[in-house]
């Protein structure tokens, strides 16, 4: 064989690997799949109501520990709850919020470092 001949089969299997790798690469993104899941009626909400489920279950873990706070504590800052229960200033903030309008803790102070909440 000559070396045109085997630069031309080589590129031949280059193409054909990248064509195979193009092709398995679409067959099994998630994209994809929820395409065929739909084709076939079967989309999977299940996994959707199991995650809402799990973050519905998380607040309220955290809540009840909030208030577990609020009663060991007797005053709680928002920086103290995102530190002990390892979530984001505005969810802290929501969450004492809640907490408020339940009637269930109250906001001392009004702005900056001097605001504190305590169990009513």
């Amino acid at each position: 064989m000559t070396p045109t001949a085997y630069i031309i089969i080589l590129i031949f299997v280059e193409v054909m690997v990248f064509a195979l790798g193009f092709w398995l690469g679409k067959k099994h993104s998630p994209k994809m799949a929820n395409e065929e899941n739909k084709e076939d009626g079967k989309e999977k909400d299940t996994e959707k109501i199991s995650l809402i489920e799990r973050q519905a279950e998380g607040k309220k873990r955290n809540m009840e520990a909030v208030l577990g706070l609020l009663e060991t504590q007797g005053k709680l800052t928002n920086n103290l709850i995102e530190q002990m229960l390892g979530i984001s200033d505005a969810t802290a903030e929501r969450y004492l919020q809640e907490l408020e309008k339940e009637g269930k803790a109250r906001q001392v102070g009004t702005v900056g470092r001097d605001v504190f909440y305590e169990k009513i």
